[in-house]
């Protein structure tokens, strides 16, 4: 079990307090009317999926029910910051921690 801050809260509490909801920062085309199909399917469906560092977006469901912003790195689980809805994140570059010792390539995928 870890942690999460509450931005609004201004707590650590548990993790089952909150729920994950998705990517985060995304923008939502300024005139949806005029989007085709295609782009407008993806902009509901597709998501990045990214190695490393992530933005998300969670809602403190258990405890003051508002949505934020949490920045985290895919890989170790970190998370990096949390942050309130409107603002920006402060962490936007992967730390070289874990780069180093993660193959880039292997016989398997040559």
């Amino acid at each position: 079990m870890f942690y999460i801050f509450c931005p609004y809260c201004g707590e650590h509490r548990e993790e089952e307090e909150f729920h994950p909801k998705g990517q985060a920062h995304l923008a939502r085309p300024e005139n949806p009317d005029d989007c085709t199909d295609e782009e407008w399917g993806n902009f509901l469906y597709f998501r990045s999926n990214p190695r490393g560092l992530h933005h998300e977006m969670w809602v403190h469901a258990i405890g003051c029910r508002k949505f934020f912003n949490v920045t985290r790195d895919t890989l170790t689980y970190e998370i990096k910051e949390t942050y309130r809805m409107g603002e920006s994140p402060q962490v936007t570059q992967p730390s070289d921690a874990h780069t180093s010792n993660f193959r880039q390539s292997s016989e398997a995928t040559s």
